[in-house]
């Protein structure tokens, strides 16, 4: 690890132990939890070519990526700060050869990027619509990383679908309440979805996190459920699949 990255006031350096990766984080802004986490651990990763990370954030889950594949990297956020942080933590990871940070509207990406050249889009978006009777947190970093303040739903699909080469794929992990949005939008974007899978808190609770996986011009047939993911057992703690996602194989 690189012991001269900067770190500036109220941050800290935590840890993914299953991929001996570090990450600047801080309580002032949006820090990574188990979404990033099972967003990184969902798709299969191309082995070569080029994977983008929208709304990447503290560049958690392009990290996390990166232990698993040599393909290049390229995460766009649109907060300074966290953008900075990104940086500070690629740098951190020895990873700037790998990974790319970008600071933009994610709108700006095919512009930047180019169009039809992604094997795979990433996207933990923001899960909540900007409506009026919304609950937003006085804190502008967490209101934005929550709401859909600067970017929504439609935004991030079509980008992705601007981005993506021919059979090129889109995860996202978002609420399962607004599953059929999600499938609804990625079709209108000749998105095919192809693999689902929800995420449960315990075994007697509702799903409370969706992962979804969807091909560009991709064929209707061959969709696919995939088994229930549980976070904690009966007795509270980290079920056997989500203890090897955070600490590896013990």
């Amino acid at each position: 690890m690189n012991e001269n990255v900067t770190l500036y006031e109220n941050e800290r350096i935590d840890q993914l132990y299953a991929n001996a990766i570090q990450i600047i984080q801080s309580s002032e802004v949006f820090s990574f939890s188990l979404d990033a986490v099972l967003l990184a651990n969902f798709p299969q990763l191309p082995k070569r070519g080029q994977i983008v990370d929208l709304c990447s954030g503290n560049g958690a889950v392009s990290l996390f990526m990166s232990q698993k594949t040599p393909a290049k990297i390229t995460q766009i956020e649109l907060q300074a700060r966290l953008s900075d942080m990104a940086k500070r933590s690629v740098a951190l990871n020895q990873k700037t050869e790998q990974i790319q940070v970008i600071q933009a509207d994610l709108k700006e990406a095919p512009k930047l990027i180019g169009h039809d050249c992604i094997d795979l889009i990433v996207c933990n978006p923001p899960y909540f619509k900007d409506l009026p009777t919304n609950h937003k947190n006085p804190n502008p970093y967490l209101a934005i990383a929550r709401h859909e303040i600067h970017t929504n739903l439609e935004t991030v699909i079509q980008t992705s679908a601007k981005l993506l080469k021919m059979n090129g794929r889109l995860a996202l992990v978002h609420r399962p309440e607004r599953f059929l949005e999600i499938i609804e939008i990625m079709q209108k974007y000749q998105i095919m979805p192809k693999r689902v899978q929800f995420v449960y808190p315990k075994a007697d609770k509702a799903a409370n996190i969706l992962l979804v996986e969807g091909i560009l011009h991709g064929k209707k047939d061959g969709f696919k459920v995939l088994p229930p993911l549980f976070t904690y057992d009966a007795q509270g703690e980290y079920t056997p699949e989500i203890k090897r996602m955070l600490y590896g194989n013990e």
